[in-house]
């Protein structure tokens, strides 16, 4: 289970593979110079809401994984959490497809994960 820590202040548990999948999303955004909503589901142990966060270029970001190895990246998830990011609810984690999926399988049913 990785960490995602937003501005010093904000820090939420992701899988590490997902982790490592919004680590290359995200970092392409803010290397265009785009901002954008963040939003994921909380942890029950913390009332179970949600939250949403604005990226921008000059906020700080830590993604602190806990496997050693780096997870091998599939490309369909990738380009179904871009979709996400570009569209205007922002960005927020979808299950991860097959690797040969299609856009529209990728995101098929799929409104919100973990």
């Amino acid at each position: 289970m990785g960490k995602f820590i937003y501005d010093s202040t904000i820090k939420v548990d992701f899988d590490d593979r997902l982790l490592a999948h919004l680590q290359v999303v995200i970092g392409a955004k803010l290397r265009r110079g785009e901002a954008f909503h963040f939003t994921w589901r909380d942890d029950s142990s913390i009332g179970d809401g949600r939250t949403m966060v604005w990226v921008h270029p000059r906020v700080s970001l830590v993604y602190k994984f806990y496997g050693s190895r780096r997870p091998a990246i599939n490309r369909a998830w990738v380009e179904a959490l871009i979709y996400t990011a570009n569209s205007p609810t922002g960005l927020y984690p979808v299950s991860e497809p097959p690797e040969d999926s299609t856009l529209v399988e990728a995101l098929r049913g799929d409104h919100e994960a973990d």
